[in-house]
């Protein structure tokens, strides 16, 4: 059964999720005023006022039509709505094709709707009130219905208590610490190693049924083509560059969303609960393409647009082959790229272009290199069964790292539906059915043929091997810390176990700041603050690997008082706490979650976005070194921390 995906599937795995974290405003439709007025202890009035707007008609509160037309949604319960609207203005009866119970009550006017509320708590009332406002609007004439429209809300209390949350703290100076020792960037991962990824995917696409094919066919078209052989290989060269650079394209919104979003969007967009699972359905969907039940690909239409095109002069017409090549072999390509730009989305704008930059290259330089070597084309296998089995072997890949992004969202909510055990367990059983398929194939094989592929062969034992060493973190013993895929699965302590023997619990870092702040100031010891994340890999990988070590840990157990902050997580702040944070860049940011405090708080006292990121301050909130990213040498970082404890003792 062919089944053909629309484009949006293809812009939503590069493009919706960048969309998804832009908030969607509507007063370009309606311009909302929103204002407060005190009518008591803990209680007050949020009057919502908008002039009319051209044809459309805004739809009253104060009916019964099945559906609820208006509500306030705050960001923390200590407050509720008391009541139901008042609503001011001239209110119309219209007929609306919609509703065949009887007309709406709609205003076409100015109008004023007021909401009486209550503070649970009289004496925690905020000086700043955030909340979400749904109403909803449409036309009658053109049956045009639009409910439950957003718009986000921030109003003045009059008698509001400040916020007490600090997020720019003015002592802490990175330009000038007690010491220069540690990081002068980012060292999550190297422009040069994920570029090195993009490439390893490039050639995995490259050996899929959707691309291998296309290899000889085209360089012959364009060698033969052309009765100038050096002007066919110059041709093949410009196309495969024009493959290179429309991968490349690809993530270009991703730099223009960088410039114009809040500098967290790449975080968001890895920590994201809901974007999360739904990359764990797309890599489903995604496998099970691979496994041939559909093929994933996008429209026809375009694929026939771009090849019609093919014809148009020279540099023009070689293009469009390119894109060609680019939309129908989409099927294969664009699960492996997806994949890639999911994982490395949180580093920022240029490493996914990076990524793009090695599938692109990957892809587009064998068709110029069999264009200037014609003979190679003969070393080629041919195509067969065994392009099929390489679809489906990526296809238990795909299903490996869908639990991977389902993980990412139950640690992030804290569920417990995804324990360290459940997900290795799930890892272990699609290593054997990888093995199983592999094992399958190459019997079938043998039936057919005189001797076996070692190929296949070593494919078997790769997996048979990858699947026994993970079997190991199964079990509650030393063994289950499984130290070369640290960082992947669950942390130690999120188990199935009631008492995991790998689990440290005797060192507890503070989640924290003020806390963690004031325990260094009566101790009199240097913080040590790590900013971290629950989806954040490297992350686990440094709590598992690093911080085991005895010096390290006997340094942070000892030496520091040590604060992980989570900027993914997405507890609410209390009311209290709860501002809008008008940010370095002049922008203003709402504080609501506790990771939107923690990851304004990275970014404006130091200057990064991705995590893991350590610093080390005095007590009285000095730099004391450089800070530190992903080091995965334990006596790097421990050469780090007794830098810092050593420029703590001399200041």
């Amino acid at each position: 059964m062919r089944n053909q995906c629309k484009l949006a599937i293809f812009l939503f795995i590069f493009l919706s999720s960048t969309l998804s974290l832009i908030a969607q405003d509507s007063s370009s439709i309606f311009p909302w005023k929103v204002e407060s007025k005190r009518v008591g202890d803990g209680t007050y009035e949020l009057i919502f006022s908008t002039p009319p707007v051209g044809q459309w008609e805004l739809y009253s509160p104060l009916q019964n039509i099945h559906l609820q037309t208006t509500e306030i949604v705050f960001n923390d319960s200590s407050q509720y709505q008391d009541g139901s609207f008042v609503v001011r203005g001239d209110v119309k009866q219209l007929a609306h094709p919609l509703f065949e119970e009887g007309p709406i009550a709609a205003y076409q006017s100015p109008t004023e709707w007021v909401a009486r509320i209550q503070f649970r708590n009289k004496d925690s009332v905020p000086v700043l009130l955030q909340g979400r406002f749904y109403y909803t609007y449409g036309n009658a004439a053109d049956t045009s219905f639009f409910a439950s429209t957003e718009l986000s809300f921030a109003v003045s209390l009059e008698g509001g208590v400040e916020s007490a949350a600090r997020i720019k703290i003015s002592s802490i100076d990175l330009n000038n610490p007690a010491t220069n020792c540690g990081d002068s960037g980012t060292k999550n991962q190297s422009i040069l190693s994920i570029f090195l990824l993009g490439v390893l995917g490039g050639i995995i696409a490259l050996v899929t049924p959707c691309v291998f094919p296309m290899i000889p066919v085209t360089v012959t078209f364009f060698t033969k083509r052309s009765a100038d052989r050096k002007r066919g290989i110059g041709n093949a060269v410009l196309y495969g560059f024009f493959i290179f650079m429309i991968y490349c394209l690809i993530t270009v919104p991703f730099h223009i969303a960088s410039k114009t979003i809040s500098p967290e969007i790449f975080n968001n967009i890895s920590t994201n609960v809901v974007l999360n699972f739904i990359f764990f359905v797309v890599f489903v969907v995604f496998a099970l393409s691979f496994f041939g039940l559909f093929e994933i690909g996008l429209p026809a239409g375009l694929a026939n647009r771009a090849g019609s095109k093919s014809g148009l002069g020279n540099v023009a017409g070689i293009f469009f082959m390119a894109g060609t090549l680019a939309i129908v072999s989409f099927s294969c390509t664009g699960p492996i790229l997806g994949t890639l730009l999911a994982n490395v989305a949180v580093e920022g704008a240029w490493p996914l272009t990076a990524g793009a930059a090695g599938f692109g290259l990957a892809l587009g330089l064998p068709f110029a290199l069999f264009a200037m070597f014609p003979n190679w084309l003969q070393s080629l296998p041919r195509s067969g069964r065994w392009m099929t089995e390489v679809k489906v072997v990526l296809g238990f890949v795909e299903l490996a790292l869908a639990v991977k992004f389902f993980s990412n969202a139950d640690l992030v909510k804290q569920w417990g539906l995804l324990k360290r055990e459940v997900f290795i367990a799930l890892w272990v059983f699609i290593g054997l059915a990888i093995v199983t398929y592999l094992f399958i194939s190459l019997w079938s094989q043998k039936r057919t043929q005189s001797k076996f592929s070692w190929v296949r062969i070593f494919f078997i034992l790769l997996f048979a091997g990858l699947t026994i060493y993970l079997v190991p973190g199964l079990t509650n013993t030393k063994y289950a810390n499984l130290t070369y895929i640290s960082g992947f699965p669950p942390p130690l302590c999120y188990s199935v176990y009631d008492d995991p023997v790998n689990c440290k619990t005797g060192f507890k870092p503070l989640e924290d700041y003020e806390e963690a702040l004031a325990k260094a100031k009566q101790q009199n010891k240097p913080l040590l603050i790590d900013f971290t994340g629950w989806a954040c890999v490297n992350c686990r990988k440094m709590e598992e690997s690093v911080w085991t070590d005895p010096l390290v840990d006997s340094l942070m157990h000892t030496e520091f008082v040590v604060v992980s902050l989570y900027v993914d997580e997405r507890r609410k702040l209390s009311a209290i706490e709860q501002t809008v944070f008008k940010t370095s860049a002049g922008k203003e940011k709402s504080i609501v979650t506790v990771g939107d405090k923690w990851a304004t708080f990275q970014t404006e006292n130091f200057g990064a976005t991705s995590q893991p990121q350590y610093a080390i301050l005095s007590p009285d909130e000095k730099a004391l070194t450089l800070t530190k990213f992903y080091t995965p040498d334990a006596d790097e970082f421990a050469e780090w921390l007794r830098c810092g404890l050593s420029a703590f003792k001399r200041n």
